[in-house]
This record gives C-alpha cells, structure tokens and sequence, in this order.
C-alpha cells in the first residue's frame, strides 16, 4: 500500500517538514509552508498518493489526491 506525504510543522527545529506517512526522518525540511509544500506536491505526484497539509497546531488543513481515484472527489479549494 502506498503511503501519503504530509507537510507538517516541527516546531522543536522551528521548519516545515515534508514525510511519507509513518516515517519519523522527514524527506526534505523547509524554512516556509510554502516550500515545503511545493516539495511535497512533487513527492505526492511522483508517487501518485495524496498530499496531506497541516496546519502549525497539527490540524488537517488541505488535502489534495494525485493517484488514480476511482471517483475523484471534487476539490472546493483548488
């Protein structure tokens, strides 16, 4: 089964954090949400899963699917 990527926030490093779901080592590390959320856009579409963003408190803010859904659901963001 394919893991999802996460940006996350490590506030003990004080840097946004791209990590496949259930690693603790993060795949890149980035001083803005931004960055690290371009980064973790590319490791989403490279390995076809979903992106899931959060928040500083931790909080599921966005997510967005780049695999093959059988019925995509309808992004209201983007």
């Amino acid at each position: 089964m394919k893991k999802n990527i996460h940006t996350v926030y490590n506030s003990e490093r004080e840097m946004w954090e791209t990590k496949k779901e259930g690693q603790t080592k993060p795949l890149a590390s980035s001083y803005t949400k931004d960055a690290a959320e371009e980064k973790s856009v590319r490791e989403a579409k490279k390995a076809e899963v979903e992106h899931v963003i959060h928040n500083k408190d931790g909080k599921i803010s966005d997510k967005d699917s780049y695999g093959p859904d059988p019925v995509p659901p309808e992004d209201k963001i983007h």
